[in-house]
C-alpha cells in the first residue's frame, strides 16, 4: 500500500496505468480536519448549513458539535484517485458513498482506495473506498468507478495557492456589542447626499444610533428620496448651509440632546472647526485624535491604529494624548491592558530621527505613570510590532513586540497610508472614530464602504455609552443604557 500525508508529499505525481494495476493494489492519504478546512469547503461549495459553521446551533444539533460537510471526506477519496491510484489521467465515472459517522474538528481521517475489479473494455476499474478516523472506525464507505489512464504520467506536484480567510469575527462582535444597548442620539451633520442618508438609516435600523438630521431641509429630503430611504421617523433640524449645520450639531450636544456626532456630506474641516472652537466647541482636557479599529484577515486580534485623520504632525504632548485616547478605546472594546507599540521606521533610538526620541519618551512617561492603563514599547518597526517571528529575528524581548494591539504612528500620513493599505490591499474591516472631544465623532470619508460607516457608528455608540475621558460627555450628563 502507498501512503501519503496531505501535508508532507513528494515533489512529483506519478500514475499507474491500467496495465500496471492489479486487484488488491491500494493507496491512501491522511488529513486532520480543521475549522479552516470547513470554512474553505463552505466558501467553495456555498453550503452554509449551520451544522458546519455555527457552533451555537451545532451544540443543539444531534451531534452536539460542529461537523465536516460529508463531501469533505469524499473529496479526500477523489484526491487519492486523482493523485495516487490510478493517478493523473484518471476519469471519474461514478461514486457511491455511505456516511457512517460524523467527522469533527481535530479528527484525523485516512482515505484509502483499493482495486477490486478491472474491465478490459474501455479500461474501467472499480475501487473500494474507505475513510477511517484516528480510532480506525469507518466514517465513509463506498465504491468508485473510473477509467484508468493508458499512458504513464509523471508531473511536478503543483504548489497550492496561499488562501487567507476572514470570517469578520471581530467586526461581528463589535456589531453585536453595539446592538445590545440603547440607541445613542446622534447629530448627523449635513446629510445632504444619498450615502450619508443611507448610513444614518442603516445605523438606526441596527440599533446603534437615534439620528437627528441637521442641515438644509430641502437637500436632506431630496437626498433621502434619491437614496430610497424613509426619514419620516427622524428629527430634522433645518439650517441654511453646512457651516451652520456643524454649529447647530455642536449646540445639540451642549443642550444634552445629542451624545455623538456623525459627519455627513460636508468637509471634515468644517465639522472639526466647530468641534475645536475655543468658544462653544467640544474641547476637553485631552487632545482630539482619530483612531481606526481594524479587523485584519489572518490576524488574531483587532488592531487600533492612531492617528490617521486629525493630527498631521503631532508633538510629544499630542502623542501622549493620542495614546491615552487609544487606551481608553481599547478598554471600551474589552482589552484590559492594551499592548501599545509606538511605531517608527526602526526599532532603535536614533537622535536624527525625532520619532524614535518621542517613542522613548512616551515609554518613560508610561513607566512614571503619566500614561496609564496600557503597556507601551517603542520605537518599534511595523514588522516587529505585529510579528513575533520578526521580533525574535531582531532579538527584541518585550511584552509588546510581536503582540501589539495598538499601533501609534509618527504622523498622519503614515497612519492614513497604513490604514488604507490594510483596508484596500489586506481586505480589513475598519471602524473610525474621533476621540478626545465631549462626544465621540463618526468621521468617515466618501470612499468608505457602508460596512465601514456602520462599524464606525457601532464603535461610537460603545464609546458614548461608556463616557471615558476620551469621550467624557458633558458635566451632569447621565450615561446611556
Amino acid at each position: 500500500m502507498t501512503q501519503t500525508s496531505a501535508d508532507d508529499v513528494d515533489e512529483w505525481i506519478e500514475n499507474r496505468t491500467f496495465d500496471q494495476l492489479k486487484a488488491g493494489d491500494s493507496a491512501c492519504l491522511t488529513r486532520t480536519l480543521t475549522a479552516r478546512d470547513i470554512q474553505l469547503f463552505a466558501a467553495v461549495s456555498g453550503d452554509v448549513n449551520p451544522a458546519h459553521l455555527d457552533a451555537d446551533y451545532a451544540r443543539s444539533d444531534m451531534f452536539r458539535k460542529v461537523i465536516a460537510h460529508g463531501m469533505w471526506g469524499a473529496g479526500l477519496i477523489s484526491a487519492v484517485l486523482g493523485t495516487e491510484l490510478p493517478g493523473p489521467g484518471t476519469i471519474y465515472l461514478g461514486q457511491s458513498l455511505r456516511f457512517i459517522r460524523p467527522v469533527g474538528i481535530g479528527d484525523t481521517i485516512t482515505a484509502s482506495v483499493t482495486v477490486s475489479q478491472k474491465h478490459d473494455d474501455k479500461h474501467v476499474v472499480v475501487l473500494d473506498c474507505h475513510c477511517t478516523n484516528q480510532t480506525g472506525e469507518d466514517v465513509i464507505t463506498g465504491e468508485a468507478t473510473v477509467i484508468a489512464p493508458s499512458e504513464s504520467v509523471r508531473r511536478p506536484r503543483m504548489a497550492l495557492p496561499e488562501i487567507r480567510l476572514s470570517d469578520h469575527g471581530h467586526y461581528k462582535r463589535l456589531i453585536a456589542a453595539a446592538a445590545s444597548g440603547t440607541p445613542v442620539p446622534t447629530a448627523i451633520v449635513h446629510p445632504a447626499s444619498p450615502s450619508a442618508i443611507t448610513a444614518a438609516v442603516e445605523a438606526a435600523q441596527a440599533g446603534f444610533i437615534a439620528p437627528i438630521l441637521v442641515g438644509p431641509e430641502e437637500r436632506i429630503r431630496a437626498a433621502a428620496i434619491e437614496a430610497g430611504e424613509d426619514i419620516s421617523a427622524f428629527r430634522l433640524v433645518p439650517t441654511a448651509h453646512s457651516h451652520a449645520a456643524a454649529a447647530a450639531a455642536v449646540a445639540l450636544v451642549h443642550a444634552g440632546e445629542a451624545q455623538a456626532l456623525m459627519k455627513g456630506s460636508l468637509h471634515t474641516d468644517e465639522l472639526m472647526g466647530a468641534v475645536v472652537a475655543r468658544e462653544g466647541g467640544l474641547r476637553t482636557e485631552r487632545r482630539v485624535s482619530h483612531a481606526y479599529l481594524m479587523d485584519v484577515p489572518g490576524h488574531a486580534e483587532p488592531l487600533i491604529i492612531t492617528d490617521a485623520a486629525i493630527n498631521i504632525a503631532p508633538d510629544l504632548p499630542a502623542k501622549a494624548d493620542i495614546v491615552r485616547n487609544a487606551i481608553d478605546l481599547a478598554h471600551v472594546i474589552g482589552i484590559e491592558a492594551p499592548r501599545v507599540a509606538i511605531l517608527c521606521a526602526v526599532e532603535t533610538v536614533n537622535p536624527v530621527m525625532p520619532a524614535t526620541l518621542d517613542a522613548a519618551a512616551l515609554c518613560k512617561m508610561a513607566e512614571r505613570g503619566q500614561i496609564a492603563g496600557g503597556v507601551l514599547d517603542g520605537p518599534l518597526a511595523f514588522d516587529n510590532a505585529i510579528s513575533e517571528a520578526a521580533a525574535r529575528e531582531k532579538g527584541i524581548v518585550s511584552p509588546v513586540a510581536g503582540k501589539a494591539q495598538v499601533l501609534v504612528v509618527p504622523d498622519l500620513e503614515a497612519g492614513n497610508m497604513l490604514a488604507k493599505q490594510l483596508t484596500f490591499l489586506g481586505g480589513a474591516d475598519a471602524a473610525g472614530v474621533v476621540l478626545g472631544a465631549r462626544v465621540p465623532i463618526i468621521l468617515t470619508s466618501r470612499a468608505d464602504s457602508l460596512r465601514t460607516r456602520l462599524a464606525s457608528c457601532a464603535l461610537a455608540a460603545l464609546m458614548a455609552r461608556a463616557q471615558t475621558k476620551a469621550a467624557p460627555g458633558l458635566p451632569g450628563a447621565a450615561p446611556l443604557g
